[in-house]
């Protein structure tokens, strides 16, 4: 299970089981495995590392090495209606005579054993559920399995790793299901309002902090050429005291992270306050002014938009009884080109976009395995079998080449 990281890292590009322009990228730039210039363990290490971040990353590894098995279930298709016509003898009729079938025998194509490799995880509900397109991802599938959200042959499941059994129903939430494979939902018109309303807010307040009355020991520090170090010492512990007041404001996440690198180079500073120089302290000073006058400047022009929308929507020439025409035939247009069925009608209390439409991204991940029957209407599915490989298939989805799921199938085979 990943610990510490990026979860999507574009320099160690990983497939994951979810639905981002992350994973489809990841998924774009996968080549064979390299076995010109690496060893056969390192292909080994390298696939296993490939396949455990797309298979069965949220499980831990001594929990799949437990599910892993070297025996991989395949079947072989059989034509009924050429074994109710023949017994078999007439594939060796006339051989050693020179009697050769016209045309001769099709070869049958290739059985994909090794992709095989990681069938065990299908049978795990969470994996079920994303496989069945009632998560955005694995992972979000086993949180509506913690949080109380799926039921499997009618009885709720809280274990994400409960093994299905063919024949098993399982069912999640619909309206958890619709806001996982929904498109998320835009800020409203009263969400935009209250944002600028906060924005004018705090541009006045920042206008009233920008010039604070300057305390006795700040003006004997600025009156002073060479202030002590204590002097220099307070004047830190009162930068600190600003830079942590504009951290609990309500700042952009990008001011924020600059105001936590001036704070710990305040902090070293305060450390260092025997050593300390006037210069430094300075510069300090003007960091401090510069992100303030920035964010002030920001607010400012929030603020200035916003009443510059109001002013233009209070002056309009067009009249009340005008616009509520415009807003009676503009709402028509949208009853006429959107869903208004039952289902799909806007609902402002949903926490996904109404009318409801899929998810980006979610196209090229909208496939159904073949052991899966899936009802879309009430959310619901049942787990028909096991996976199985076939001639030419198999029915455990995975993005990796051939050759990648044997090295990763030789290196649990020896470690099992």
């Amino acid at each position: 299970m990943r610990k510490k990281g990026r979860f999507h890292s574009l320099k160690k590009l990983r497939p994951r089981q979810d639905w981002s322009r992350w994973s489809l990228y990841s998924i774009s730039q996968l080549n064979r495995p390299n076995t010109a210039t690496k060893t056969y363990f390192q292909q080994k290490w390298t696939a296993k590392s490939l396949t455990r971040a797309y298979h069965g990353e949220q499980i831990r590894e001594k929990v799949w090495k437990r599910l892993f098995k070297r025996n991989l279930p395949a079947v072989v298709p059989m034509d009924y209606k050429h074994l109710a016509r023949y017994d078999g003898s007439e594939q060796a009729a006339g051989r050693g005579a020179g009697r050769d079938i016209k045309g001769g025998s099709k070869t049958p194509p290739m059985t994909p054993y090794m992709q095989m490799t990681y069938y065990p995880i299908e049978r795990r509900l969470d994996s079920a559920i994303f496989r069945s397109l009632f998560a955005s991802s694995v992972r979000q599938a086993r949180q509506f399995c913690v949080h109380g959200l799926v039921k499997v042959n009618g009885k709720k499941m809280v274990y994400p790793g409960y093994m299905l059994n063919p024949g098993d129903l399982f069912q999640v939430e619909p309206s958890s299901v619709m806001y996982a494979t929904g498109a998320p939902k835009k800020r409203s018109s009263t969400a935009r309002k209250v944002a600028k309303e906060k924005a004018t807010a705090r541009a006045d307040e920042w206008n009233q902090k920008s010039n604070p009355p300057t305390t006795p020991e700040v003006q004997r520090i600025t009156a002073r050429e060479e202030p002590t170090p204590a002097e220099l010492k307070t004047h830190l512990q009162t930068l600190m005291q600003d830079v942590q007041a504009v951290l609990n404001e309500e700042v952009s996440a990008k001011d924020k992270q600059k105001f936590r690198a001036l704070r710990q180079q305040i902090r070293k500073s305060i450390g260092l306050w025997k050593t300390a120089s006037p210069e430094s302290v300075s510069t300090l000073d003007s960091q401090f002014e510069f992100l303030k006058n920035a964010i002030n400047a920001r607010a400012a022009q929030d603020a200035a938009e916003a009443s510059n929308a109001e002013e233009a929507e209070s002056t309009s020439l067009i009249s009340e009884d005008d616009k509520e025409k415009l807003r009676e035939a503009f709402e028509k247009l949208k009853l006429e080109t959107e869903h208004t069925s039952a289902w799909n009608k806007r609902n402002a209390a949903a926490p996904y976009a109404t009318p409801w439409r899929p998810r980006d991204y979610m196209s090229a991940f909208a496939f159904i395995p073949r052991y899966l029957e899936v009802n879309q209407n009430i959310c619901a599915a049942v787990y028909l079998r096991h996976p199985v490989a076939r001639p030419g298939l198999a029915e455990v989805p995975t993005p990796f080449h051939l050759e990648t799921g044997q090295l990763a199938f030789n290196w649990y085979l020896r470690r099992r």
